[in-house]
């Protein structure tokens, strides 16, 4: 089964691990509307099977021990996120033995260094941002791309990288308006367009995230959303420099996955499937240091994973000269 917000390489997964578990002769059952054709599924984006991030344990624990007897199943492979785990870990793994696949665009899940579906969310913002650089030279503009990541900037700080963004804001580095005043001020003198890249809870010093609007019942209820106008508005009152914002939203969900995304679920959907044959259940399939491993279910449950002040990747923005 597949739970919270859909990433590229869900299907990935599923129809590697599929046909690892399969080819061990096990009986394989999907949920939702069963997976009796996954050939080909791994080049799509979203889920075969489909997914919420509204449904919700909570409250519902026996319906849910009751359904998993019923089908007659020996245990459950989930592609999911903290949201998922924390609250499939309240049923008990001697009930229902789990082995978890780590899942978001976010890349800030504790316990693996590389979330599947986070290199092709970094591809979409970093083509974007090629794509709009020459609209902004040609109409000399500040273009404002906001992207996805809630309190983590991994996908700006990524995307961002990767187009060579004149500036970067991340959540966990609350800018300084008047040095960001400063910064393009002086940009403005040598160029006519720039490229700012903003992760939707960036936000300045003594200010908080923009939440947009609230999902009720959802794990995490709020929604980021609005910093990328509010900084491109912001930017023509500070500047004088035209600006634009746009908003890259769930085009960062539903691209198909990259080759390595494709990489990366393949060898980790196979290593599902082997787990499943030597009965490796309570355990998560994770990417450390370059390998694919398994570690215990509650390494992959806790508090985002954020950017540290210090990252390799912080430090080369700053090399290269851009504002983050």
């Amino acid at each position: 089964m597949t739970g919270g917000g859909d990433a590229p390489g869900l299907n990935g997964i599923i129809e590697a691990a599929a046909k690892t578990i399969i080819g061990a002769g096990f009986e394989l059952i999907g949920v939702h509307d069963g997976i009796e054709d996954i050939e080909g599924v791994h080049a799509h984006a979203g889920t075969f099977l489909g997914t919420s991030n509204k449904s919700r344990i909570d409250g519902r624990e026996d319906e849910f021990r009751r359904k998993f007897r019923e089908l007659g199943l020996g245990g459950l492979v989930v592609a999911g996120g903290d949201g998922t785990f924390s609250a499939l870990s309240k049923l008990g793994s001697d009930t229902i033995p789990v082995i978890g696949v780590p899942k978001t665009i976010d890349n800030d899940l504790q316990g693996t260094e590389i979330t599947f579906g986070y290199d092709t969310a970094c591809s979409v913002v970093s083509e974007s941002v090629d794509r709009l650089r020459a609209t902004a030279d040609a109409h000399s503009r500040v273009m404002v791309v906001e992207t996805m990541g809630r309190t983590a900037g991994w996908i700006a700080l990524g995307g961002g990288l990767a187009s060579y963004a004149e500036v970067i804001l991340l959540p966990e580095r609350p800018y300084d308006p008047e040095a960001l005043r400063s910064f393009l001020l002086e940009k403005k003198k040598k160029q006519r367009g720039l490229m700012v890249v903003v992760s939707e809870a960036a936000h300045a010093k003594d200010d908080k995230a923009t939440i947009a609007f609230r999902v009720e019942k959802s794990y995490q209820a709020e929604r980021f959303g609005g910093i990328g106008q509010k900084v491109a508005r912001w930017i023509e009152e500070a500047t004088e420099w035209e600006a634009r914002h746009v908003v890259l939203g769930h085009l960062q969900r539903s691209s198909p996955p990259t080759t390595t995304d494709r990489f990366l679920t393949q060898s980790m959907g196979v290593h599902v499937g082997k787990m499943v044959a030597s009965g490796k259940w309570g355990y998560a399939t994770v990417y450390r240091a370059g390998r694919i491993k398994h570690v215990p279910l509650n390494e992959v449950i806790g508090p985002p994973r954020v950017i540290e002040a210090q990252h390799p990747w912080v430090r080369r923005a700053q090399a290269l000269g851009i504002f983050v």
